[in-house]
């Protein structure tokens, strides 16, 4: 999968995903204006363009990274494991994903709900589970 910024100063190239993940946490909304569609893309990601990356840490395990010429989100990055989470809306071309989970899902608010029906973990268990181990 291929997809870039919308400025064309970034390229991230990264192998072939099936399914977009959820997160309701109150960073992803506020940093896309609304829930984050994420596509998890591990480690293997190669990004062309760095010179207009700029890298936000926006907690003490995770970091941001967006184009700092037009402003496109391009990724969360887990810093322990250097896995990426890309937004789905990134890859344009061939992107046919199925929603596999939702994360933080007592931290979504009212006005907006999908009909998918999924896994749904909620803040605590995203900690265990993915942090605190």
């Amino acid at each position: 999968m291929k997809g870039q910024c919308l400025c064309g100063a970034v390229t991230i190239e990264t192998s072939r995903r099936e399914r977009v993940d959820v997160c309701h946490c109150g960073m992803c909304r506020r940093w896309s204006g609304g829930p984050m569609l994420a596509v998890h893309c591990g480690p293997d990601v190669r990004i062309t363009g760095l010179d207009s990356v700029t890298v936000y840490t926006s907690s003490d395990w995770a970091e941001r990274g967006f184009c700092s010429r037009c402003g496109t989100h391009l990724f969360y990055k887990f810093k322990g494991s250097g896995q990426y989470a890309m937004p789905a809306g990134f890859f344009q071309a061939g992107a046919d994903f199925a929603m596999g989970s939702q994360i933080f899902i007592d931290r979504k608010p009212g006005y907006y709900d999908f009909a998918n029906q999924t896994p749904m973990l909620t803040e605590t268990e995203v900690m265990e589970r993915y942090v605190t181990k």
